[in-house]
């Protein structure tokens, strides 16, 4: 069961081992997407079906009476569930002979939830990975199965760092799986509750870029937040016109080494300096320079070629 991207990554894992035979495929339904609003299959759902998986179902409700049936006709023995996006109750749990079993891209108990590839980066963190576990009723708090660990680099962002674990996961996910079948897997250990944290679903305003806050929050934020929900920031009230909020996605950022006389006096978002680079921002405490950006309207570019054609004033407010 699975919608995501990661998702096809772990089958495209679980297809590749000779020991196991996927039966079935559950993913979200078809939804509209892109300027047509045309119906769109998750990238789960088309890679299952490029590769051969004749058995898919995109149900509205993977609970319901019907979908159940077809799951009991399907005859699992483990259900293998990474980034599905849907609720499993406890009849649904228990149907497999082995129980179901989840691919989260955490080391649980930390960043238990819907973001905890984001919440890692955004945390400052230096190591995450992957956690398969038994599922049971409660959210992400099942018994660890095993678990592997992926280093956060200082540039990683969110979607890098989930490339990465896909594919880390989908090997986990696969080994586990094949000792499970040889009745070789370790003792599962059972998660310590006081350790949990939690990563919450993002909202696309959480990319709103706050600067009063630290520039290493701003930053690692930057970074975390790409590429969704993103982060962005206003242009000052003469770059707005009707039809266009002056609203400018910041993809890339570096935190300034060394703050200029006066600089620490100034409000937060207050353009300092205009550089080949781009634009120098006051934060919190020190400052940032937009290295690349997105102006609304307009594609990707880097911050020096941003304030060719939007020349900002140093004193100028970014909200």
């Amino acid at each position: 069961m699975g919608s995501a991207a990661a998702s096809a990554v772990c089958l495209r894992a679980l297809l590749r081992e000779g020991d196991l035979e996927v039966v079935g495929v559950v993913t979200q339904p078809d939804r509209p997407a892109g300027r047509g609003k045309m119906l769109s299959q998750c990238p789960c759902k088309a890679f299952a079906l490029l590769h051969g998986v004749k058995s898919v179902i995109s149900p509205e409700d993977v609970n319901s009476p019907a979908t159940m049936a077809q799951l009991y006709a399907w005859h699992p023995d483990v259900i293998a569930v990474v980034a599905f996006g849907q609720f499993l109750r406890k009849p649904l749990l228990e149907l497999p002979r082995h129980g179901c079993v989840n691919c989260h891209f955490s080391l649980l108990p930390k960043y238990r939830g819907a973001s905890p590839v984001v919440a890692a980066i955004a945390a400052g963190e230096k190591l995450t990975g992957v956690t398969v576990m038994r599922m049971g009723v409660g959210m992400d708090d099942g018994p660890i199965m095993m678990q592997a660990y992926e280093p956060i680099y200082s540039d990683a962002t969110g979607g890098k760092l989930m490339d990465d674990l896909a594919t880390v996961g989908g090997v986990t996910l696969a080994k586990a799986l094949r000792l499970m079948a040889q009745g070789k897997l370790p003792p599962e250990v059972p998660q310590v509750e006081e350790d949990a944290t939690f990563a919450r679903k993002l909202k696309k305003t959480d990319g709103l870029i706050d600067w009063s806050a630290p520039v290493l929050v701003i930053e690692r934020r930057i970074r975390a937040y790409s590429p969704w929900p993103g982060c962005y920031t206003f242009l000052p009230e003469r770059f707005r016109r009707k039809g266009n909020s002056g609203r400018l996605a910041v993809l890339k950022a570096a935190i300034v080494s060394e703050m200029e006389p006066g600089w620490a006096q100034a409000a937060p978002g207050c353009v300092l300096k205009n550089t080949k680079s781009g634009p120098v921002v006051k934060c919190g405490d020190t400052a940032l320079m937009l290295a690349e950006v997105k102006p609304e309207g307009s594609s990707a570019m880097g911050g020096g070629a941003f304030l060719m054609g939007r020349p900002l004033v140093e004193g100028e407010i970014l909200s």
